[in-house]
């Protein structure tokens, strides 16, 4: 008799293949799902700013704005310190080199001057008693060696007599002896007063050089001393206009402070601040243009400061040529710096994205317009209108250009009409 076997109830080998099959199949449209969740981003195409890769010039160039300053300013420190006794000239006042602006006092200095007057005539009074004396001692001096002169005459004589006598015994011995000794005295009392005479004049001549010298140098000390004083009328130092003046009355200035400056208005410069990411490009005699009512005036980069603050670097600007006839000083110019000589590149024109982007990706339209997909791309050089396409897109293409920030980590957009 047959024995009928029950059916093994439970899980068999094959059922966890069908299981581990579903669970792969469950995965992959789980990951499917996922991926088109967090890569894909719905926008309205009307909210976006759209542009076409095209081929033309690269005009290699950038846009800067620049102030208008005085082609020099000159600063004006105080030579002398004192107080503030007269301001004479307010600020913004046109001026002329050596205008007086301020008028200070100083006591000290005051005291000096007349304590080197003093010391100056002390110097004289010294001098014209020392030539006095000296020539009062030389007029003695002459008056003996006249006198000596004459006397040795007289007794050369005498002796000259005596000697004849004596020669033909008319007399006594000690008589002649006696002219020859008076002779002879003479003789060295004439040389003495000779050789002091000499000496004295000499000495004179020395020692009123050397006052003389003193009393110069003393006289050149008391000049500079009253040019000192001079020094307390602050005056204009060339012809322009006062920028500012930080003093008033009764304020006390110190010896060398800053107290204003004079804008020299012969001619002008612009002052511009430029990204820092064109340093190594911007240097000295490149050109610029600045345009004001349809008449470009060309300019020409004369300075460049090395010092970067907040990411960005101050050049200078002179005109080459004319310049506007209603310049003034403060005004505020757009102004086109010519980097380089234009090229014929594939341009794309200059949008926010780049903030978002960093110029590395850009999203990439679809033959039908209707999605974008994110294509990475490389930008070389910039102007105010166009990056320079390096690598990653073709002409003709159409491109996102407006801001990316609201897309997360898209990489597909798919636009709404």
């Amino acid at each position: 008799m047959d024995i009928q076997l029950e059916k093994k109830k439970g899980l068999r080998p094959r059922h966890y293949g069908y299981m581990a099959l579903g669970l792969l199949l469950l995965l992959v449209a789980y990951r499917l799902l996922f991926a088109t969740a967090v890569s894909t981003f719905r926008t309205d195409k009307e909210k976006l700013t759209i542009a076409q890769v095209v081929d033309g010039k690269f005009d290699d160039y950038i846009t800067i704005n620049g102030n208008v300053a005085p082609i020099a300013t000159i600063y004006m420190d105080a030579y002398e310190g004192g107080r503030v006794a007269e301001k004479l000239i307010e600020e913004g006042a046109i001026v002329q080199k050596g205008d007086i602006i301020l008028k200070l006092e100083n006591m000290n200095l005051y005291e000096q001057i007349l304590q080197s007057e003093s010391n100056l005539a002390l110097k004289q009074n010294d001098l014209r008693s020392t030539m006095l004396n000296f020539d009062q001692r030389q007029v003695e001096g002459r008056k003996a060696l006249a006198n000596a002169s004459t006397e040795l005459q007289k007794l050369k004589r005498n002796f000259e007599q005596n000697q004849a006598l004596f020669d033909e015994e008319l007399i006594s011995r000690e008589a002649y002896l006696i002219s020859k000794e008076n002779y002879e005295l003479s003789q060295k009392q004439y040389e003495i007063i000779r050789e002091q005479t000499e000496h004295d004049d000499e000495l004179r001549k020395t020692s009123l050089s050397s006052l003389d010298a003193d009393l110069k140098r003393m006289q050149k000390t008391l000049g500079m001393v009253y040019e000192r004083l001079d020094h307390l009328n602050v005056r204009a130092p060339a012809d322009g206009q006062l920028g500012f003046l930080d003093a008033e009355i009764g304020q006390s200035i110190a010896q060398g402070e800053r107290i204003g400056q004079v804008n020299v208005l012969t001619d002008y410069k612009i002052e511009a601040q430029i990204d820092e990411h064109y340093i190594d490009r911007v240097q000295r005699d490149l050109t610029a243009v600045l345009e004001r009512n349809d008449t470009e005036y060309p300019l020409r980069l004369r300075k460049v400061y090395p010092e970067v603050r907040n990411g960005r670097f101050k050049v200078d600007l002179v005109f080459t040529k004319d310049k506007p006839e209603t310049i003034r000083t403060g005004q505020s110019y757009n102004i086109k710096l010519q980097l380089g000589e234009s090229s014929d590149a594939l341009l794309l024109p200059k949008g926010s994205f780049f903030q978002s982007t960093g110029g590395q990706w850009i999203f990439v339209l679809g033959p039908d317009g209707d999605e974008a997909l994110r294509r990475n791309i490389r930008i070389g050089k910039q102007n105010s209108r166009y990056y320079e396409v390096l690598e990653g897109l073709q002409a003709g293409e159409q491109v996102i250009t407006s801001n990316y920030d609201s897309f997360g980590n898209a990489e597909k957009l798919v636009l709404r009409p």
